[in-house]
């Protein structure tokens, strides 16, 4: 099966069915944390979901970005506002669930969350249009001679972008130079044009870049090629790495545990009723590379958990955690879930 929009009776059937239960009505402006710049990755399918809320919630709902430390510092903000319903936060949950692992925030896991998760990402590599690899074997080949002469912009190291091309290096053994932006965004923008020579973001910040012909894209983190409407297939970088572990980074809306059952009820009720079957975020998906993958509950959370267990045990590999996963109740010699 190729990566594509997965629009499927099976997919909608594993959402838990909605319950009766109270109704929430907000009766002021929610807040959505959107822990990066504007125009990344997570801030484009929160703008996409957000409108969709608003209408079944009968509330405004304001994203406010506030980038920092790879997500960190506003994540932490939503952490510490009040738990009333009103401040939640947007993010690949991978994130969220590995704060501790990389020391950022402290005693913080994936059960800190109530997830509602909508699309699955997938980086890609990505070089400026007039690049001189004409194809990623020749880029590979550079990372080899070259090592940190090759500069590869990121949103820094804990972002989708930093952990691709830690995971590449990492895997075949190849130095390189990161440049971290402060968002998925600026960071394909320099690859764009020409600050860096490479940038491994994903395929929804990089797609209209690599339609306009700013950005050659040259290997997928996937197994089967990445369908993009509109576009060419891109090669998934197992054609030059077969034994690569490539696993979709999911995002979605986090509403911090503790705030009261009626939003979490309502909250449940609008992801199984509308945007399970949300045209709009089934178009983003299909124009921007994206899988289109909506869950919440339990479900949400063991989707999640091998993108969470493949980045917490890859940063004990390449020396990156400040913090032994088994905090967090993971065991990497098993790379299984062990609880906290």
């Amino acid at each position: 099966m190729r990566y594509s929009v997965l629009l499927t009776a099976a997919g909608a059937a594993i959402l838990a069915p909605a319950m009766a239960a109270a109704q929430w009505e907000p009766d002021r402006p929610i807040n959505i944390i959107v822990p990066w710049s504007a125009g990344g990755s997570t801030d484009q399918i929160t703008r996409v979901t957000a409108p969709l809320l608003e209408e079944e919630l009968g509330a405004s709902i304001v994203v406010v970005n506030q980038p920092g430390a790879s997500g960190a510092i506003g994540t932490q903000a939503a952490l510490d506002a009040p738990r009333d319903g009103y401040t939640w936060t947007a993010n690949a949950i991978a994130n969220n669930a590995n704060y501790t692992v990389t020391g950022q925030i402290e005693d913080t896991s994936i059960d800190d969350y109530h997830i509602y998760l909508s699309i699955a990402n997938v980086p890609v590599v990505g070089v400026p249009a007039d690049s001189e690899f004409a194809d990623f074997g020749a880029l590979l080949d550079a990372f080899g001679d070259r090592g940190e002469d090759i500069t590869v912009a990121t949103a820094g190291v804990t972002s989708s972008g930093g952990t691709a091309i830690a995971t590449l290096g990492g895997h075949v053994g190849f130095d390189y130079r990161m440049v971290t932006y402060d968002g998925g965004n600026p960071a394909v923008i320099a690859a764009a044009s020409g600050e860096a020579m490479v940038t491994t973001q994903l395929a929804s910040e990089q797609a209209e870049m690599i339609r306009a012909g700013r950005i050659r894209a040259l290997a997928a983190l996937t197994d089967q090629p990445l369908i993009i409407e509109g576009m060419e297939p891109i090669p998934p970088i197992t054609e030059w790495i077969p034994d690569l572990p490539v696993a979709p980074d999911y995002f979605g809306i986090f509403i911090p545990v503790g705030v009261p059952d009626e939003v979490v009820e309502t909250m449940d009720r609008i992801w199984a009723e509308r945007i399970a079957s949300a045209d709009e975020i089934a178009e983003y998906a299909a124009n921007r590379g994206a899988i289109f993958a909506p869950s919440f509950g339990e479900e949400a959370r063991a989707r999640a958990m091998p993108i969470v267990i493949e980045e917490a045990c890859g940063r004990v590999g390449r020396g990156e955690a400040v913090n032994d996963p088994s905090v967090i109740g993971i065991d990497c010699a098993t790379k299984t879930e062990v609880g906290r």
